[in-house]
């Protein structure tokens, strides 16, 4: 189960996934870049040492040409196929028009420059990839499982809920869970880029994806390896590596009109000075244009950059949306809180100590799958209380349950419930001065009250900081919409200092709050449940609470939550914001660069030669500032 990668064999062999195909597809690309380098290289190299010897050189330029050409005219057809207009095409002008008037030389350095940028540009966005495809090759595909009192390796397809399994050091959690036995600690920077490792005690959760560091431990799957965190976090990785943004669609927009002004100087120098090199010149100057190589390698940084710090955007499309918020909606149960309720006082009565009434109500609730039960458990698990397992069960869905624990007959659940088999005092009063919110479960053993058991469900430990931060990186207005009640939710709205709380909402009156901030500006929610699903769908840009929030809500979202945490969106939103920047910065710098050049050449003060060794200039410029976006 330690880090596995997929070698020659698995490549080969069966149907290719889309990250074997795109390794492939990437793998080819590379070496016929290469080669069209090496074939250019070699054509200079040979025609200058011709020309040192007062020998013909044109030929050996020539045909150095040519293949460059031949492959970049095959690139050409096919983008036309697609409908795509790009300024590829300048390129293979103004090497034909190179050979055509006896430039050979000139024709040669743009060829060598042409697939030199190409190869710089597959460089560039390979080291933009790396931290989404390091995610891609740690998936575990084995694991050990207990099985009769023994252990068995089986692959991670056929984990199930409720399987125990032994983790070992230097393993990859192969599925979510739950400690069961032992501490664990992980190193979660593949999935936060927090290099600190985390320490988990018993009953704590485990995200699938984590390398265990420390001692082995035993985990108890929550869900099925398919439907875990860090299946699902592969499943967006590949998505987000086979997209393209609209801003580099608009990139191709803008190349036609840029191809038309180049044709337009290149055409106006060679009428007005008679001399068709000019015009050649013009035609080298821009050849290859930063506009199509920066904007594709800043976009998949930013992507890298976010997925680095625990978000994970879906494709450049949500990226450039991202970078354009103003209003930021968000759910209030699992988004701004813990989504779980935690114990935050216990009152005990009738002789009964605090830690009886836990280890009671926890014992009974072994039996119940409600929300409640599996806080109870927790919070009696970590107090170290020990649990016996309950018999003769009968429980009222959304009323309590009953039954006997030991030799002791329980009764769990609402005050009205309880105190309806129990004597001994009024579970309610007990409760009366609980903060708003909270929610209170009376326990009774052999019909009389024990205590009450107080949870509310806390706010998370960054929430406030994150929206801090928010309103720092831009945001103008934040919404708490919720569909819990009124009070409750403008309890934690005022406790977080959000600018309008809205409560008692259905997931259609989520939506409907979406349509109604959008006429102030772009969108963002924020979510985790199946309810906020459609909300997510609607906005602008829907997150998602990927580490324990439902499918669907990741399905709808554009950018899902790797961590438990609100901090890692503060960081995508300024991510996203500042990648935006350094690719318009890079497109507008590089491509006022390139027309000054073309100017200068129509005036006749800048020969071909000289215009193809100043564009690759400018394009290896604007690629290493569009690289800035990764740090």
């Amino acid at each position: 189960m330690p880090e596995t990668k997929v070698d020659k064999a698995d490549v080969e062999a069966g149907p290719r996934t889309g990250p074997q195909r795109m390794r492939l597809s990437s793998l080819w690309r590379e070496r016929l870049d290469l080669s069209l380098v090496a074939i250019a290289l070699a054509g200079l190299v040979v025609g200058g040492a011709l020309w040192w010897r007062g020998a013909d050189a044109g030929w050996a330029w020539t045909l150095a040409t040519l293949p460059v050409l031949a492959a970049l005219l095959v690139q050409i057809a096919g983008s036309l196929r697609r409908g795509d207009v790009g300024l590829d095409i300048v390129a293979a002008l103004s090497m034909s028009a190179a050979l055509l008037f006896g430039e050979a030389l000139a024709g040669n350095v743009v060829a060598l420059m042409y697939a030199g940028g190409q190869l710089l540009e597959a460089y560039a966005q390979g080291r933009a990839r790396r931290e989404m495809s390091s995610l891609l090759g740690r998936v575990a595909f084995t694991a050990m499982r207990y099985r009769d009192g023994g252990l068995e390796e089986v692959p991670t397809a056929e984990l199930r809920q409720g399987d125990r399994l032994l983790i070992r050091t230097g393993d990859v959690l192969p599925v979510d869970g739950h400690v069961a036995e032992g501490v664990a600690v992980l190193d979660l920077s593949a999935l936060t880029g927090e290099s600190l490792p985390q320490t988990l005690e018993r009953g704590m959760d485990a995200l699938s994806g984590a390398t265990l560091v420390g001692a082995p431990f035993d985990l108890i799957a929550s869900r099925p390896a398919a439907e875990s965190t860090y299946a699902g976090i592969v499943r967006l990785v590949e998505q987000a590596q086979e997209s393209k943004a609209p801003m580099a669609r608009l990139a191709d927009r803008y190349a036609i009109g840029f191809l038309v002004l180049t044709l337009a100087i290149a055409g106006a120098a060679w009428l007005f000075s008679g001399d068709p090199i000019r015009a050649l010149a013009v035609l080298v100057v821009a050849t290859p244009c930063p506009l199509i190589l920066a904007v594709p390698v800043a976009i998949i940084s930013g992507i890298s950059k976010s997925a680095r710090s625990g978000a994970l955007v879906k494709d450049g499309g949500v990226l450039e949306a991202l970078a354009r918020i103003r209003i930021a909606v968000l759910d209030k149960t699992g988004t701004v809180t813990q989504g779980r309720p935690t114990i935050i006082g216990i009152r005990a009565v009738n002789g009964f100590s605090q830690d009886e009434v836990l280890a009671l109500a926890a014992s009974l609730d072994q039996a119940s799958a409600h929300v409640v039960a599996t806080s109870l458990i927790k919070a009696a698990t970590e107090a170290g209380l020990a649990l016996k397992p309950p018999t003769e069960i009968a429980e009222t869905p959304g009323k309590g349950i009953e039954g006997k624990v030991g030799d002791r007959r329980v009764a769990l659940g609402g005050g009205g419930y309880v105190g309806r088999r129990s004597t001994g005092g009024d579970a309610d009063a007990l409760a009366a001065d609980a903060p708003p919110g909270a929610l209170m479960v009376a326990v009774a053993a052999d019909g009389v009250l024990a205590g009450v058991i107080l949870l509310q469900d806390q706010l998370r430990e960054d929430a406030r900081g994150t929206l801090e931060t928010l309103r720092q990186a831009g945001v103008e207005r934040i919404v708490l919409a919720s569909g819990d009640v009124g009070e409750i939710a403008r309890a934690v709205g005022a406790s977080l200092g959000v600018d309008t709380v809205l409560g008692d909402l259905t997931p259609e009156g989520k939506v409907a709050v979406i349509r109604d901030e959008e006429r102030a500006g772009p969108v963002m929610m924020v979510g985790d449940g199946v309810n906020d699903a459609p909300a997510l769908a609607a906005a602008s840009v829907g997150v998602a609470m990927g580490a324990r929030g439902a499918a669907a809500s990741s399905e709808a979202a554009g950018v899902v939550l790797l961590v438990d945490a609100l901090e890692p969106l503060a960081k995508a939103l300024a991510s996203a914001r500042r990648t935006r920047m350094i690719a318009l910065q890079s497109v507008f710098v590089g491509l006022g660069l390139s027309v000054l050049g073309m100017l200068v050449a129509a005036l006749g003060y800048l020969p071909p030669v000289h215009g193809a060794l100043f564009q690759e200039a400018i394009d290896i410029v604007v690629i290493l500032n569009a690289l800035r976006a990764l740090r």
